[in-house]
């Protein structure tokens, strides 16, 4: 493997740690590859795949126990600060301090890395003129939305002109608008600077953007190439399908999902399902599980390999099987016979306020949440998603307004109503020094459950959610993590469960597994209110609201929704939040209230 002109070079390339309980895990596990320079190049795979440490391992921050690494021609393990000279590297959690304003953080990072004060006027104009924050610069990093925080650590990341940009997930967590303006900045750096950048994503979309991408799986290189020389191992396998009307789309998805001898993916797209055969899958079988409905052939996506590849890795992995829900008694239903769907609603808004000084976080907003309804609340970071959330769960009081939950009003009856929900917060909310039993136990026991019945659950759920009993939960990967707050949520089994953001930063087959979940909860009766801001996710709800600067801007079904955005947003849902965002932003300017930001 020649290192004529490679950005990275990396041959039998390994590094070991520990695993909880003794043995050793393989996090990178004789990994060979060659980054090219002057491209964007992707890193993708599922939780703990090795991506994370791998690309510390190119900062410098760990030294490999074995193998080769040379980064802008530099051997690493000899002389990592020399590389750290040249590359700049901006990790999951980039250190922000909060009480700094934006220019203070600029200037601290600058002092940082010996930026000559000469350089600094010209670099700093042109990272805020990039990241579009030069309104900015006198404001707390504290009171910046998520998406700005990203932004302003992108220009800390940046205040010298690195040879190569190392960027671990830098969109996790934040709203589509966000991540597209982080992914105009970085094009615009490989276009305009002749940037090296590797980026790790849980986006398929964004993988689909690069020169050349790494598919990484327990440690091991599973695949390298284009992206469209990759989508070409599912050429000829992906078809899409629409459901009758009475029927959801997550429902099909669902029943296509669990048929994995026959089918390898599927998920809800623009009230169809799109899906992926198995290679090879019996035509007649395929027409009896679809039940009638025609399949049509579509354009094989990024993703849908990505997934091909992992599904093959795992067929005998029975530890990531996909988690289906407990059997549950159903609730009372409506003579609707929707899966409980109808009748009087369980959850009741009207003109809810809430206001922090005189900054009004949520304004006036209305809306009903009907019993087994999967409701989502979306919205730009910084839009009043987690406010409202927060004031639904009884964990904050609304400023006016009404607010019913499972028929009690939260303003007398507060403790009482969340005796009755479940909850699952943004960030791991668990004990990372405990185990996963331990954990659930002490969970179970706030939620009032004892003796035979707190044992009882606890098995339960370990089993629905395939959780081992004696893991540590902080060394957990995130999709394990998600699993474990899912299950400590759902001990008491709640009539209504409060999802803030829980696939955040996780990779696809993990979002399916735990949609699939949802869907069988769902179908049981439960009620499902989630924020989330991957917008594929909008098509498993029943209904959505789009808030911004407090203000619900939409309401309805994603088809609906979508109908709202306009002919020119496009048919995906992505396209149609950043339209009707826009829209509501250009609107209240006109009306002299400002965009907010």
């Amino acid at each position: 493997m020649s290192d004529s002109g490679a950005t990275v070079l990396a041959a039998g390339l390994r590094k070991t740690f520990e695993a909880p309980g003794g043995g050793p895990l393989h996090a990178v596990d004789e990994v060979s590859l060659r980054v090219r320079p002057g491209e964007l190049t992707a890193l993708v795979g599922p939780d703990g795949a090795g991506k994370t440490t791998l690309m510390r391992m190119m900062a410098g921050l760990l030294t490999p126990d074995a193998g080769t690494l040379r980064v802008l021609g530099i051997d690493v393990a000899k002389d990592p600060q020399a590389v750290q000279d040249r590359i700049s590297y901006m990790p999951q959690r980039f250190g922000l301090y909060e009480d700094l304003s934006v220019q203070e953080n600029l200037d601290l990072y600058a002092d940082l890395h010996g930026v000559p004060r000469g350089v600094r006027r010209e670099r700093f104009a042109r990272m805020l003129e990039m990241t579009d924050m030069a309104r900015f610069t006198g404001r707390p990093a504290g009171k910046l939305s998520g998406g700005m925080k990203q932004k302003l650590g992108l220009a800390c990341t940046l205040v010298r002109s690195p040879d190569l940009l190392l960027l671990d997930e830098p969109s996790a967590g934040v709203d589509p608008l966000s991540r597209r303006d982080l992914w105009k900045i970085v094009r615009q750096l490989v276009d305009e600077e002749d940037l090296s950048v590797i980026v790790s994503t849980a986006y398929m979309d964004e993988a689909g953007r690069c020169a050349q991408v790494f598919v990484m799986h327990e440690g091991k290189l599973l695949a390298e190439g284009a992206p469209d020389a990759l989508r070409e191992r599912a050429r000829g396998l992906t078809f899409v399908v629409s459901p009758p009307p009475a029927m959801p789309a997550r429902d099909l998805q669902a029943r296509l999902i669990d048929a994995d001898a026959l089918i390898v993916d599927a998920v809800p797209k623009a009230g169809a399902v799109w899906f992926v055969r198995q290679p090879g899958a019996d035509e007649r079988a395929v027409r009896e599980l679809l039940g009638g409905m025609d399949d049509q052939p579509r354009r094989e996506e990024l993703e849908d390999a990505f997934m091909m590849m992992l599904r093959r890795q795992h067929a005998r992995d029975a530890d990531l099987e996909v988690p289906a829900a407990a059997p549950r008694p159903s609730p009372p239903t409506a003579a609707d016979g929707k899966g409980g769907k109808g009748g009087k609603p369980v959850i009741v808004v009207r003109d809810l306020v809430r206001k922090f000084g005189g900054f009004t976080a949520v304004a006036s907003t209305t809306f009903d949440v009907a019993r087994g309804e999967i409701f989502g609340l979306l919205g730009p970071n910084g839009a009043g998603k987690t406010t409202t959330f927060r004031m639904l769960c009884g964990l904050l009081p609304a400023t006016g307004g009404r607010l019913e939950v499972a028929g009690l009003d939260l303003r007398t009856a507060r403790a009482q109503a969340r005796a009755r929900i479940g909850y699952v917060s943004q960030k791991f909310a668990l004990y990372g020094n405990l185990t996963v039993r331990q954990n659930l136990e002490f969970f179970g026991g706030a939620y009032g459950l004892r003796g035979q019945a707190l044992r009882a659950r606890v098995a339960a759920v370990m089993e629905q959610f395939n959780l081992e009993p004696a893991a540590v939960s902080g060394v957990l990967p995130g999709g394990y993590r998600q699993r474990l707050a899912m299950a400590a949520g759902l001990l008491h089994e709640p009539e209504i469960l409060f999802l803030d953001e829980p696939t955040s930063g996780i990779d696809p087959l993990a979002r399916r597994a735990f949609w699939r979940t949802i869907t069988a909860l769902a179908q049981g009766g439960v009620t499902v209110v989630i924020t989330t801001h991957f917008m594929e996710e909008a098509e498993y709800c029943d209904r959505i609201a789009i808030q911004d600067a407090g203000k619900v801007l939409a309401l309805g079904t994603p088809q609906e929704v979508r109908g709202q955005a306009g002919r020119g947003a496009g048919t995906d849902m992505n396209s149609a939040f950043i339209a009707i965002v826009e829209q509501g932003r250009a609107e209240s300017r006109r009306n002299g209230a400002g965009a907010g930001a």
